[in-house]
């Protein structure tokens, strides 16, 4: 055992965190400096006391939310690291934040200035939001559970702890409601329920006692600062600090409502009002500061040990006779105190001891003090019907998990509970079985409160829409719009379809996909083009084949003659070049070579007689001699009979 008397200090837990020193108790857990051996680093180890290491509902509580607030990761949210349990040693391994707690500088500096407050809050409400967007609920919100770090970040702690302990703000076995009595929301009091608008009020009055150095509900016991939650006036900060803009009483009146319905709905919505206002405030009314009288006239609105800052009370719900035990904040030591609220304001007769009585004496025994007994028993009897028959009267959640929608209703019913029923989407419970219940099996509540019964709709699935002949703009909205993602776009040419509509969906429509699963599609570029080659004066035939290997149609029914392109040949084409679709037609013009005309027989003629029948039928001339041709007459012609292209030159030999 170390010098300090703590077994833990020099331990080990877990093979990997070294107990360092003490550095918090509370009725809940200690908290403890440790070094995580593994990964070198210090961190804060919260060791729950050994009564609740032994409580099994709160043994399994305690898992589910230390996983849950594990979840959170934000800048100003003090890190669940890890837990774990060493022996009878159940802890949390959180993020050690050295620092000062909010608590610890208002101590210091007294009421802060408008800016330095929205300063704080600020920060507060974005960790509070990103708990509420994620189904967590604080629970306990003070200062003492906000850390400003050395270098000057805000940090929120107590998730984890909170969280589970407050589950469903009371615990099947203790029977308790925690929570800081000077933050309790009038619901929690009231109720012993809490939602995100709980932390909401929470919040208000630490901004509260940020603009004023004072806490917003005060008085002589514990259960009257409980009291005044639930039936007391809320005042403005202006009221303890006059000349604070009236913007700043506005804002922590929205966050502090009595009615949880005229709240902001969560701590995102606070910080947007919170924004807001900060805009509407000149830099004179944010920097403004309470001095003089009236910082002494802040400082002297009264405070009790029941509400002093630390308290985090334990207030047995009705119908319990538990002991009450506190939630532990990070860095201060925790006043846990159990409170009994009567459904009524406290109150209790002066002392009647010395009074003079009719007769002129002075009442003795059973007399003098009879009318605080009376009042005794009239608070007992109404304690009694409050927890046995009233709404304090008490009910546990049945175990309907598993069973059809109608007949976990009617156990609801029949254990004085209402029933809500949601749906959800379950890969494993069948569609009409109970998935779970909240509270869950074996909570203890409120007779006539309401039991959320989700029923599974069974396994989450949605069809492929028909999207075929659809813009891709147009397909990839209606799978969204059925929780599917469009996939792999892919494009191809396609003749029948237009450009960018879709040709195919893979898997196709109707198929039965799970949420998020990726659709391919295949979308239109529309006709393929062709390049058209140039054909002219080529083998009319070669060039048909080609133009229709690419899938045009070619038109070569027209032949002309044609005195230099020869029989068989292209002697045109149309288009002769450019780009065409399939189906698109090109014409050629073949050629069928020269036209023919007969040759006439000329031999024997004299030279300018046969010159000049030749002409005639359109050939040329030419005239070569033999011997000298001294007699002009045709000896020989080549061509000689039959026929020749027209135009083409025929040869006369004379002799």
């Amino acid at each position: 055992m170390s010098s300090t008397g703590d077994a833990l200090i020099g331990r080990t837990l877990d093979g990997r965190y070294r107990v360092l020193r003490r550095l918090a108790d509370g009725g809940m857990a200690t908290v403890y400096l440790a070094l995580d051996e593994r990964l070198d680093r210090e961190v804060a180890l919260k060791v729950m006391r050994e009564h609740l290491v032994h409580d099994e509902s709160f043994v399994t509580r305690f898992h589910r939310e230390a996983r849950s607030a594990a979840s959170l990761s934000h800048p100003n949210v003090v890190a669940v690291y890890d837990q774990g349990r060493d022996g009878d040693v159940m802890f949390l391994v959180m993020e050690h934040v050295p620092g000062l707690t909010l608590r610890e500088v208002m101590r210091e500096e007294g009421a802060l200035t408008p800016r330095a407050a929205l300063d704080v809050l600020e920060p507060v409400l974005l960790a509070l939001g990103e708990a509420h967007a994620n189904g967590l609920i604080h629970r306990d919100v003070k200062p003492e559970n906000v850390i400003i770090n050395d270098n000057g970040t805000v940090k929120v702690a107590d998730f984890g702890l909170a969280r589970a302990v407050t589950s469903q703000t009371v615990t099947s076995t203790s029977g308790v409601l925690l929570g800081t009595v000077a933050y309790l929301s009038p619901e929690q009091v009231e109720r012993g329920i809490a939602d995100a608008r709980s932390d909401v009020y929470a919040a208000g009055l630490m901004l509260f006692e940020m603009l004023t150095g004072t806490k917003a509900v005060t008085g002589d016991t514990a259960i009257h600062v409980a009291y005044q939650h639930v039936h007391g006036g809320m005042p403005l900060p202006s009221s303890r600090v006059p000349g604070l803009d009236p913007a700043l009483d506005d804002l922590v009146a929205a966050a502090t409502a009595r009615d949880p319905d005229d709240r902001p709905a969560d701590a995102a919505a606070l910080l947007t009002m919170l924004r807001r206002t900060r805009a509407l405030l000149s830099p004179a009314a944010l920097d403004s500061r309470p001095a003089g009288a009236e910082a002494l006239a802040a400082a002297a609105v009264p405070t009790t040990a029941a509400a002093s800052p630390a308290a985090t009370a334990a207030l047995p719900i009705p119908g319990s006779s538990a002991t009450a035990s506190g939630s532990v904040p990070t860095r201060s030591h925790t006043d846990t105190r159990a409170l009994t609220l009567p459904p009524s304001p406290p109150s209790a007769p002066a002392p009647l001891e010395g009074r003079v009585v009719a007769g002129g004496g002075r009442s003795g025994g059973t007399r003098r003090w009879w009318p605080a007994i009376a009042a005794s028993a009239l608070i007992a009897a109404l304690t009694a019907w409050f927890f046995m028959f009233g709404p304090g009267a008490m009910a546990t959640v049945p175990s309907v998990q598993g069973q059809t929608e109608s007949a976990a209703v009617a156990a609801v019913d029949d254990a004085s509970l209402t029933a809500t029923v949601t749906q959800a989407f379950d890969e494993v419970v069948p569609a009409g079985q109970v998935i779970s219940t909240d509270p869950g099996a074996g909570e203890t509540i409120r007779r006539g409160a309401g039991v959320s019964v989700v029923v599974s709709k069974g396994p989450e699935r949605y069809e492929v829409p028909p999207v075929v002949g659809m813009t891709l703009a147009q397909a990839t909205a209606s799978i969204g719009e059925v929780n599917l993602v469009v996939g792999e776009v892919k494009e191809v040419f396609d003749e029948t379809v237009p450009k960018d509509e879709v040709i195919s969906a893979d898997p196709g429509p109707g198929a039965s996909l799970k949420k998020g699963v990726e659709v391919n599609l295949t979308v239109s570029k529309g006709r393929k083009p062709i390049e058209v080659r140039d054909y002219t004066g080529k083998d009319a035939a070669a060039a048909r084949k080609a133009l229709t290997d690419l899938g045009l149609v070619v038109d070569a029914s027209k032949e002309e003659n044609s005195d230099t392109v020869d029989k068989g040949k292209v002697i045109s084409q149309s288009p002769s070049d450019g780009t065409l679709f399939k189906g698109d037609t090109v014409t050629l013009v073949v050629s069928k070579g020269p036209v023919m005309v007969d040759v006439p027989n000329v031999v024997g003629q004299q030279v300018d007689q046969a010159r000049a029948a030749l002409e005639a039928t359109g050939f040329k001339v030419t005239v070569r001699k033999a011997l000298g041709g001294f007699f002009g007459t045709v000896r020989l012609q080549e061509p000689g009979s039959g026929q020749a292209p027209k135009g083409s030159t025929i040869t006369l030999t004379i002799v």
